[in-house]
């Protein structure tokens, strides 16, 4: 039986590059035991990580570039084009930098951009990395993160001040959910139409929530207030993909009685 409750996708957002700029897509093919296709499928390299693209293995987000410590990320405005893998960095509306990110020229032209414009925040030479099916996830699993607009509402009445939801770098944002219901759904299972998604724990938040996306700059305490007001870190859920297909913003999510593995 499924609970027919009025949550909905409210947007859909993937990552293309670990730190990078968020792209919204209009529609996204799940399929089981992946990410979004082509979430944080590259990340830029900060000093040797010992990362074998022949042999991929999570790493920890402090090899990378990542907003938790390099914020002026932020500042820039990137997007990934499918079709020719190219990379274009753009700052305050100027192109900087493009680059075909599976070709060994096109991720020379984007390292270079790094080591000239982040010289003392790099710990050796920016590298480009990438390996077929790999994800830089902040977690070692394939799985689907998920925000509810309503927890970031709350959380806003708590600050005084609007809190963009992009700051958590979710891939699916969902209204209809009260705050913090999210949290309430580890070892459920979602429906969205056919597609079947397991909860699998919450997640943690860390100090790159505290950048704000559109300025860059580290404005706000996020993971502390939510310990000091709510009790704990956490901000959203992961979902593991069990059954694929296409899902699409207004579409109704519903807590199933399916017993998932």
């Amino acid at each position: 039986m499924i609970d027919t409750s009025r949550a909905k996708i409210d947007g859909i957002f993937r990552y293309p590059v670990k730190g990078l700029s968020p792209e919204q897509l209009p529609s996204v093919t799940l399929a089981p035991g992946q990410t979004l296709p082509s979430d944080r499928r590259y990340a830029i390299e900060n000093g040797p990580s010992g990362f074998d693209p022949n042999d991929p293995k999570y790493l920890p987000k402090i090899r990378f570039l990542m907003l938790m410590r390099n914020e002026r990320l932020a500042a820039l405005q990137t997007r990934y084009d499918d079709a020719s893998n190219v990379l274009t960095i753009r700052q305050n509306g100027t192109e900087k930098c493009s680059g075909n990110l599976e070709a060994a020229d096109g991720r020379a032209k984007i390292e270079q951009f790094f080591a000239e414009s982040f010289p003392a925040e790099l710990r050796g030479p920016p590298k480009v990395l990438v390996s077929p099916g790999h994800s830089f996830s902040d977690v070692s699993a394939k799985v689907v993160s998920i925000i509810n607009l309503a927890s970031v509402a709350d959380l806003e009445s708590v600050i005084g001040r609007p809190v963009d939801p992009l700051r958590f770098r979710g891939n699916l944002h969902v209204t209809g959910w009260t705050a913090w219901h999210e949290l309430a759904l580890v070892g459920q299972t979602l429906a969205i139409g056919d597609v079947r998604l397991k909860v699998e724990h919450r997640i943690v938040r860390c100090a790159a929530t505290n950048v704000d996306p559109v300025t860059a700059e580290r404005d706000m305490h996020i993971p502390q207030t939510l310990q000091r007001v709510y009790g704990h870190d956490d901000c959203g859920i992961y979902a593991k993909v069990v059954t694929g297909g296409e899902i699409r913003p207004g579409d109704t999510i519903a807590v199933t009685q399916d017993r998932l593995i």
